[in-house]
């Protein structure tokens, strides 16, 4: 016997998700855009947005949909350095923050400034396949799709190789913590993993500074000349962004290439059809973007009254954007829960959108294309050998473990 439609919706709770929900979000999605595409989340949640239109709306209208997280975050974090980060970083700030800081990372990760990256990524990537051997079973997040956006964003930010290691977990701590709902131990793991990244922040800017030269035009200088040119950047909001910058620089893309191989994994036609014209990879990438787009879930306050659907709700009511849903609306997308190579150009919200659209989208698109084409190329029958296990978070989709076998 089905479960009627309504009594699915009527306990769906972000806070409190069935282990099901983590392996395959998109039927509830598909429900609540269905059945009710304003939906209001329980005990003054506000409501949760799953159409395209809708979320094309509320990221475009910053007047009245904010994404300053100081109301959001003061009752869930407190006064801790959780809070202390997530309230400092251009994703969680409106303008004149979220302005000044996007204008110095922007150009730093033009498409212009990024051209010579792409030989250095294949570089990498090739680096990295000579670790796996025809036949191998491996953990296709542990040892490869995590290992080379962490390269790139180390890279970018002047982080020396050797000091790389305890990047990953502390960006998992700290995004863990964006989750709905968080135990006692994420909370306190989470400011631990604050603290001793800013530590270890404070030494690699210092030294930044001592070695910079005028003409440097990496990501950290600019970062940097905005502080010491008094453009309104503190020292603070220098560390708690560069801290944004190495989590968002890795972990979405480490979850975009695990969506990449597994989803590419299981359709070798299309495998075959990519590896007959490369030029094609780019439009692969976009549709993994948007079936399994590695960022959820997003979230606005409004800062005034505001309609829509016909409802009328108040100013301070909170807004979540479902990103998976509407990335598989079928409004906008045919057949959206099928990959489809060839959709023409399209529009998708995994990087979000409007003023706040993802500065590094170029980045994450040039390694998506490059580790997927360059592993399918040299494994064309790459396909999963064991058991998946999904990560059991709702805003960032990923796996914590992805075994994979290589064949030819």
């Amino acid at each position: 016997m089905e479960t009627a439609p309504e009594t699915i919706l009527k306990s769906f709770d972000l806070r409190d998700l069935p282990t099901s929900f983590y392996d395959n979000p998109f039927p509830t999605y598909h429900m609540a855009r269905r059945e009710q595409p304003v939906f209001h989340l329980p005990d003054e949640g506000g409501i949760f947005l799953t159409r395209f239109k809708d979320l094309d709306r509320v990221y475009k209208d910053t007047a009245i949909f904010s994404s300053d997280k100081n109301i959001d975050f003061k009752p869930k974090f407190g006064d801790s350095p959780l809070f202390d980060h997530h309230t400092s970083t251009l994703v969680f700030n409106d303008a004149p923050l979220h302005t000044r800081v996007r204008k110095t990372i922007v150009g730093a990760l033009a498409p212009r400034a990024l051209k010579p990256l792409g030989p250095q990524i294949e570089n990498y990537v090739d680096e990295i396949l000579t670790g796996i051997n025809e036949g191998d079973v491996f953990d296709a997040v542990d040892d490869y799709a995590s290992l080379l956006p962490i390269r790139v964003i180390g890279d970018m930010l002047s982080v020396p190789e050797d000091e790389r290691d305890p990047l990953r977990n502390w960006s998992l701590l700290i995004l863990g913590a964006l989750e709905p709902k968080i135990s006692d131990e994420q909370f306190i793991k989470g400011n631990e993993a604050v603290s001793e990244f800013l530590q270890y922040l404070e030494e690699i800017v210092a030294r930044r500074k001592i070695e910079m030269n005028d003409d440097d035009d990496d990501l950290l200088a600019r970062l940097i000349r905005v502080v010491e040119g008094n453009d309104g950047l503190l020292h603070h909001e220098l560390l708690q962004n560069c801290i944004f910058l190495l989590n968002a620089g890795h972990e979405t893309t480490t979850n975009l290439i695990s969506s990449g191989l597994l989803t590419l994994s299981r359709l070798p036609e299309v495998i075959r059809e990519l590896n007959d014209d490369p030029s094609l990879w780019g439009k692969a990438v976009e549709e993994i973007l948007r079936l399994e787009s590695p960022n959820q879930l997003g979230n606005r306050r409004a800062v005034v009254e505001f309609e829509i659907d016909g409802q009328t709700f108040p100013k301070g009511t909170p807004v979540t954007l479902c990103i998976g849903a509407a990335n598989r609306d079928p409004d906008v997308f045919d057949q959206p829960d099928n990959f489809i190579l060839d959709r023409g150009r399209f529009t998708h919200f995994a990087f979000a959108g409007g003023p706040h659209l993802c500065a590094g989208l170029t980045v994450a698109r040039i390694e998506g294309r490059i580790a997927l084409s360059k592993i399918f190329e040299k494994f064309p029958n790459l396909h999963v050998d064991g058991t998946i296990k999904r990560a059991r978070r709702a805003r960032f989709r990923g796996f914590d473990y992805l075994p994979m076998k290589a064949a030819r």
